[in-house]
């Protein structure tokens, strides 16, 4: 585990992690006081990858529980294999033993799928970090489900028994905010908000994950979607949009920003038809201008 905010920073960016002090003295905190990471922004702000980069610096299994409307307990946590009990109660049937005996072995290890959350409460050599990603798409009633895994790290299996972490998960709960997370989940958390990233973090960040680029054509990029998000745009588009148009471009073979590869690439950076229309054409150009200005400037 990292010893300060400045190895914590380190770790992430070896695994080309570009982030802020705030982030990584965040980070650095639920590390050392074993506490759940709530991370809170807009959709590719890089939450997720938060997750993956611990996991990949600390050599540490990634457990990820992707939420969704309707999420429960069997899904999440556990769930007894019922096709498996009936099956061991014919078989003992079958063979005469007292249904006393049938009973007390079913509800034990052997009968038990163990979904995402138990599985990172058990025994691991390096402590798994457990992703519970965009908690905001599950119902409230999970919600409360986890109070208990995030304050304790155990799980209570009513037919068996509670199942208690031995050594703490590394927790990273993320949210887009399309709905209010409860604050008794927030409260057991080290709460971050993660914003879109300044122009000089996120040319860094370009440069990291798509270093092919060459500076002049990364610039241009950034300086283009900073200035999208200046707009009034339905969904402004996140790092994750950066880089992956980035890396469009350079499929393209574009040496430079220009008014018609940004119009038929604008799919790879919005993705609201809405969107495209307010950009394409005579916006799109003046943007490039600006941001053609802006890099010589700059330069």
């Amino acid at each position: 585990m990292p010893e300060s905010i400045d190895a914590t920073a380190r770790l992430l960016a070896q695994q080309n992690y570009v982030a802020d002090r705030q982030l990584a003295t965040a980070v650095f905190l639920a590390l050392k006081l074993a506490r759940p990471l709530f991370l809170e922004g807009e959709p590719g702000t890089g939450k997720t990858e938060i997750a993956k980069v611990l996991a990949a610096g600390l050599g540490a299994e990634l457990i990820r529980l992707q939420c969704y409307e309707g999420l429960d307990v069997n899904a999440a946590a556990y769930e007894w294999n019922y096709a498996r009990q009936m099956l061991e109660i014919r078989l003992t049937e079958a063979a005469h033993e007292a249904r006393e005996h049938v009973a007390a072995g079913l509800f034990t290890e052997r009968f038990l799928i163990e979904r995402p959350l138990l599985r990172a409460l058990l025994p691991h050599s390096t402590p798994p970090v457990l992703l519970i990603d965009e908690l905001d798409r599950t119902d409230e009633p999970f919600e409360a489900y986890l109070l208990e895994v995030l304050s304790d790290f155990q799980i209570t299996i009513p037919e068996w028994k509670t199942v208690r972490a031995e050594r703490p998960p590394i927790v990273v709960i993320t949210s887009n905010r399309t709905r209010e997370i409860h604050d008794a989940v927030k409260r057991r958390c080290i709460y971050h908000w993660v914003d879109y990233p300044s122009a000089a973090r996120e040319f860094e960040i370009v440069r990291r994950k798509a270093p092919e680029a060459k500076e002049a054509l990364s610039r241009q990029i950034v300086a283009f979607v900073q200035s999208l998000r200046t707009m009034d745009l339905y969904k402004l588009p996140g790092v994750s949009e950066t880089i992956e148009w980035t890396r469009a471009l350079l499929a393209l073979d574009a040496v430079v920003l220009d008014p018609e590869t940004v119009n038929n690439t604008l799919g790879v950076l919005l993705k609201y038809q809405d969107d495209i229309a307010r950009v394409q054409g005579s916006e799109a150009a003046r943007l490039i201008e600006q941001v053609r200005q802006a890099v010589a400037t700059s330069d």
